[in-house]
């Protein structure tokens, strides 16, 4: 962990809430407040969770600008700014962070992808165009391309890259990872069903889909590991595993805003090419939600 992070615990990669219309601000609103009073850690705008890439470039914007005004300042607000084309991501991050954005989300390129030489020197064209902290998100599995561990540590160095989002999946990279930055760089896992082995090796928190509905509990499975409660934090690991699954039986965030939208706080609506939750996958999504008490 490195002597500053931008959070630590747990972050929300928030849904956005859409209509056929456009944007829900006003549920949007809620969504923030509510994730505050019960105690995230921290709040992403317009990362994949957000379906941040089939927003428009204006409303990628309006939304950014708009959730940092109604979080105002209460937890910090981390701005999903990547992009597969290096010059957008250099401008949408210089926009977040003058909007005040305490840190930005860097995906890798999807499908034109790139080499490593490519990462290292994308990455540092956006890192250089940043006057905030820069967290590195490899998620191969929806971009086809992959951080490798001494990619990371060619990087680790640059003032404005600390952080790292791992959704891998490959505990023995994530080691390796470690192994070669030491504390250069703050270590989020990127996969609800990996925090408790992401914390082990020396994580800082998580950016989580399952903290869209529970927020309290997201947090507090980190904390517990901070504190010490090591099998505190397995124990909810393992209590919150099939629900984890069901947020991810389809291609997220298609089960998270299903989850959002039956706690009344969206409309179950996402934007083409996604389509809205199989009947069977959200029938069994709705039992464990009701299972823990997160719905009627």
């Amino acid at each position: 962990m490195t002597s500053n992070p931008i959070f630590t615990g747990a972050a929300t990669a928030l849904v956005t809430p859409l209509t056929r219309d456009g944007v829900d601000y006003e549920n949007l609103g809620r969504l923030i407040d509510w994730q505050i009073e019960e105690g995230i850690d921290a709040l992403v705008i317009c990362g994949t969770t957000g379906e941040g890439s089939t927003l428009t470039d204006e409303e990628h914007r309006q939304v950014l600008e708009y959730s940092i005004e109604r979080a105002a300042g209460r937890v910090p607000m981390i701005a999903g700014t990547g992009s597969n084309d290096t010059a957008y991501a250099i401008d949408m991050t210089r926009h977040a962070c003058e909007m005040g954005y305490d840190g930005m989300l860097l995906v890798t390129p999807y499908y034109n992808k790139a080499t490593q030489k490519g990462l290292i020197a994308s990455f540092t064209a956006i890192a250089d165009a940043s006057s905030k902290p820069c967290i590195l998100y490899n998620v191969p599995s929806r971009t086809g391309c992959s951080i490798e561990p001494s990619t990371y540590a060619a990087l680790a160095d640059h003032p404005m890259i600390q952080g790292i989002k791992e959704a891998n999946g490959n505990i023995s990279k994530i080691v390796e990872t470690m192994a070669l930055i030491g504390d250069k760089m703050d270590l989020y896992s990127g996969n609800d069903d990996q925090i408790v082995p992401l914390l082990s090796v020396g994580g800082s928190g998580v950016i989580s889909v399952l903290s869209n509905i529970m927020p309290k509990e997201t947090s507090l499975l980190c904390k517990k590991f901070f504190e010490g409660d090591i099998a505190g934090a397995a124990k909810m690991q393992f209590d919150y595993l099939e629900l984890i699954n069901a947020l991810f039986c389809e291609v997220n965030p298609i089960p998270a805003k299903a989850a959002v939208a039956a706690m009344g706080f969206c409309e179950n609506y996402v934007r083409l090419p996604l389509t809205v939750m199989e009947s069977a996958h959200e029938e069994n999504l709705l039992r464990l939600m009701r299972q823990h008490g997160l719905i009627g």
